[in-house]
């Protein structure tokens, strides 16, 4: 059970992905809300910008710790998860030890909130599961959503009045387990990254979710016997206890860092919104040509739009290409599909043909390689955020 405070709601934020540039509406308004609420994240509160990358986390496990009651595990920043502070704030109804059979995460926070014994538990999706990189999740593994919550309940039905649920699927998948699960009250959603967010009201389900990069959050207060819920941007600022302004002077030293400029950018990128799939088919062309490769396999979701202006930003280069990810020649698998891959990564860029069958190797990524493509690969000379700068800038020199 949660401690002394008198708690009279649920906030829920989602996919905040360290989404730090404007960080002090979120911080602060999570701060005053904890007095009378359960605050509590859907996943992926990590990766996403320089923040990360700078810190590896260090900025994101501190306002977690600080602001946070329940966490549910998403694809980014699993393994951040199994740190001892973070652990203890996990929750997981489906997310397995492989050898064991046992919970990887405890797998239920119990709240009173308005005198009711409120269940909170969380689900990882099949698909975001698959995409953490391999060696984070060897193992692990989730099991149906569905079935899981379904033997929950039956396991806490005596201590439990009502039940939410913290999904890292989508929402789509969402609205599929509010009608499998109607003892469900609330279902907070994250991981889709689309323009809804609810409430849905599905049988006696509410589904609804939070505005992405620390934007907004979504809420959820029983009404008499039924339970009330909506989404909202975070007001613009409420008052900054002394552990926020702590939080924020780190992050206004990290921004100086960010800001450190790495050479102008082409007339074609300035002052645009970096567009992902264009500068990925210029860097899969250019290194087809300068590798000598049989085809470039690039997804792309390894990159985010970014808004530049006249110079490339430290900053935004690590926005763009938040994940570190390493170039690497690859053998393909010999039912290698292109649809097939494109179904569980996201949209590709393929320069090469794929469906004949005849091309065996492969320049990608480490993270598809490793994840996708049968875990064979050899480094080459290049990152893709060097790859990145080198389209992006003027100063091209030798590089791809």
């Amino acid at each position: 059970m949660t401690g002394r405070r008198a708690l009279e709601r649920i906030v829920a934020t989602t996919d905040v992905h360290s989404s730090f540039d404007q960080p002090l509406p979120m911080l602060t308004y999570l701060h005053a809300a904890r007095k009378r609420a359960l605050v509590v994240d859907c996943g992926d509160f990590f990766e996403g910008t320089g923040y990360y990358r700078l810190g590896d986390g260090h900025i994101e496990r501190q306002a977690l710790a600080l602001l946070y009651d329940v966490i549910a595990p998403g694809n980014h920043g699993w393994r951040h998860h199994f740190e001892p502070d973070l652990r203890a704030l996990t929750v997981s109804a489906n997310a397995i030890d492989s050898d064991t059979g046992e919970p990887l995460f405890r797998p239920i926070h119990i709240a009173r909130i308005e005198g009711r014994r409120v269940g909170v538990t969380a689900v990882l999706g099949e698909q975001a599961f698959t995409a953490i990189p391999r060696a984070e999740r060897t193992g692990h593994h989730v099991i149906s959503p569905g079935p899981a919550l379904h033997e929950l309940k039956r396991r806490y039905r005596d201590a439990v009045d009502d039940w939410i649920v913290l999904s890292h699927s989508s929402f789509e998948h969402d609205l599929a387990l509010a009608a499998a699960c109607p003892f469900v009250s609330v279902i907070f959603s994250g991981h889709c990254h689309s323009e809804q967010y609810g409430p849905v009201q599905v049988r006696n389900t509410l589904v609804v979710k939070g505005h992405e990069l620390g934007a907004g959050y979504a809420e959820a207060a029983p009404v008499g016997q039924s339970w009330n819920a909506h989404a909202r941007a975070f007001p613009d600022r409420a008052p900054m206890a002394k552990p926020v302004a702590r939080l924020h002077s780190q992050l206004n030293a990290m921004q100086d860092v960010l800001a450190n400029p790495l050479g102008p950018l082409t007339e074609r990128f300035r002052h645009t919104l970096a567009d992902r799939r264009e500068i990925l088919t210029l860097i899969a062309r250019q290194l087809r040509a300068r590798l000598n490769a049989e085809a470039v396999v690039l997804n792309e979701t390894c990159l985010r739009p970014v808004r530049l202006g006249p110079v490339l930003r430290r900053g935004d280069l690590l926005a763009i290409e938040p994940f570190a990810n390493q170039l690497v020649h690859t053998t393909l698998p010999s039912d290698c599909d292109p649809d097939t891959l494109a179904a569980q990564t996201g949209p590709l860029i393929v320069v090469g043909d794929l469906r004949g069958g005849g091309v065996r190797h492969a320049v990608t990524t480490r993270y598809l390689a490793e994840t996708y493509l049968g875990g064979r690969w050899n480094r080459s000379s290049l990152s893709l955020a060097e790859a990145v700068q080198a389209v992006l800038t003027e100063q091209t020199g030798d590089r791809p």
